[in-house]
C-alpha cells in the first residue's frame, strides 16, 4: 500500500535517485578523503543533482540559494558578511582580544569555564542570533590553551547548546522565524514570545544538561592537558576563502534541501509524531528551516508541533551541514565531517533518546 501511494506521487526512478543521492551524502564524507576535503563542492554537486532529479528548478530556487548567505529575516546580514566582518576584525585587532580571553581562561576553574561558555552561549544565541553566537563560539576556542581534540568536543557540545537556545526567539535562527509565521494566525495566534512559552521548558534544561556535561566530561582532561595558545596566522586572504566556502556551504544546501523536499513530503503524512521525531534526524545534514517550513502548519495539535521542533532542533548539531553553528565553528577551526560526527553522532542520539522519554507525554497527547 505504501509503495502504490508512493508511485501515484512520484515516478519510482525518482524516488530511487533521491534516495541514493540523500544516503551518498549522509556516507562518502566519511570513507572518501577527497570528498571531506572538498565538502563545500560535495554537497553543491549533491544539491544541483537533487533538484535536477526532482524536477524542481526555478529562478526563485535559485534567487534564494543566492541571497541566503546573505540575509537573515529579509535583511543584509547574513553569514556570509558575518563571517568576513568579524574575521577581518580580529585580524586587525587579535591583539586586543586575545590576551583577555586567555587571562580569563587560567584565571577561572577550567570546568566553570566550559560551563559558563556552552550555558551563555546557547542562552544568548536567542538574541544575538546564532551567526554571531558561533563566531563567538570560534574565536574564543582558537586562542584557548588547550589541546585539538578537546576543543573539538567543546566546539561540539556548545554548537548543541547555541542551536537549541537559539529556538527560544523568532531572531535566533530561521526556523524559529519560519514556525512564528506559519503559526502567526488561528488558532495560536503566534507572537514573539510563542517559542519561549512553549518551547522553554524543554529547552533552558537541555542548555544546563550540555553545559554541565561538557564541564564534567573536559574540566578533568584539560585541567591536566593546557598548552599554549595558538598565535594568529590567517591571513586576509584566508578570511576572504573561508567566507566564500560558508557562501558556497548555504548555497549548497538550499539547493539540496529543495531537491530533497518531494520526498520527505511523500512519506508526511503516512507516518505517527514518534516516527516523525525520529524521522527528523535528517537535519542532520538538511536546512531544519526547510523541514520546519514543510513540516509545521496551524492544523497540527501543538503536541506535534513541540516534538517536531525539539527534534529538529537537537538533530541539527549532529553534523556540520546541519546547523549554521557547526558549518561556522568547523570552517574556522578546521574540523572535518568525521572528526565531528565521532562527537556529534553519540551526543546527538542520547539527547534524542532523552527528549523522546521526556516528551512522551507529549506524543500521548491527542
Amino acid at each position: 500500500m505504501l509503495f502504490e501511494y508512493a508511485h501515484q506521487a512520484l515516478p519510482v526512478y525518482v524516488i530511487v535517485l533521491l534516495s541514493l543521492i540523500a544516503g551518498l551524502t549522509l556516507v562518502l564524507p566519511f570513507v572518501n578523503k577527497f570528498v571531506n576535503d572538498q565538502l563545500e563542492l560535495f554537497f553543491l554537486i549533491m544539491g544541483l543533482a537533487a533538484v535536477t532529479v526532482s524536477g524542481v528548478w526555478s529562478w526563485e530556487l535559485v534567487l534564494d540559494a543566492v541571497k541566503a548567505p546573505l540575509t537573515v529575516g529579509g535583511l543584509p546580514v547574513g553569514i556570509f558578511q558575518v563571517v568576513l566582518v568579524f574575521g577581518l576584525l580580529t585580524h586587525y585587532f587579535n591583539r586586543c582580544l586575545y590576551p583577555p580571553i586567555t587571562r580569563l581562561f587560567r584565571k577561572l576553574n577550567i570546568r566553570l569555564f566550559y560551563f559558563l561558555l556552552v550555558l551563555l552561549l546557547g542562552l544568548f544565541s536567542s538574541v544575538l542570533s546564532v551567526i554571531v553566537t558561533a563566531v563567538i563560539l570560534s574565536e574564543v576556542l582558537l586562542v584557548l590553551p588547550v589541546k585539538r581534540e578537546d576543543k573539538i568536543k567543546i566546539a561540539v557540545f556548545s554548537c548543541f547548546s547555541i542551536g537549541l537556545g537559539a529556538g527560544l526567539t523568532p531572531i535566533g535562527e530561521p526556523l524559529s522565524t519560519i514556525m512564528v509565521h506559519k503559526l502567526s494566525g488561528p488558532p495560536y495566534n503566534a507572537d514573539f514570545l510563542f517559542p519561549l512559552q512553549h518551547f522553554g521548558i524543554y529547552i533552558v534544561p537541555g542548555i544546563i544538561i550540555l553545559a554541565l556535561a561538557a564541564s564534567i566530561m573536559l574540566g578533568r582532561r584539560s585541567s591536566h592537558h593546557q598548552e599554549e595558545g595558538q598565535p594568529y596566522s590567517e591571513s586576509v586572504k584566508g578570511i576572504v576563502l573561508r567566507a566564500f566556502k560558508v557562501y558556497i556551504f548555504i548555497f549548497a544546501l538550499i539547493f539540496l534541501g529543495d531537491g530533497i523536499k518531494p520526498l520527505f513530503e511523500l512519506f508526511l503524512n503516512l507516518v505517527p509524531p514518534m516516527a516523525l521525531y525520529w524521522i527528523n534526524l535528517l537535519s542532520a545534514f538538511l536546512d531544519n528551516a526547510t523541514l520546519t517550513a514543510i513540516e509545521i502548519n496551524p492544523n497540527l495539535a501543538l503536541s506535534q508541533i513541540v516534538s517536531a521542533v525539539i527534534a529538529l532542533l537537537i538533530s541539527g548539531g549532529i553534523l556540520v551541514p546541519g546547523n549554521i553553528p557547526n558549518i561556522v565553528a568547523a570552517g574556522r577551526l578546521r574540523i572535518s565531517m568525521k572528526e565531528w560526527a565521532i562527537i556529534g553522532v553519540p551526543l546527538g542520539l542520547s539527547l534524542m533518546a532523552l527528549y523522546f522519554i521526556a516528551l512522551l507525554p507529549v506524543f500521548l497527547t491527542k
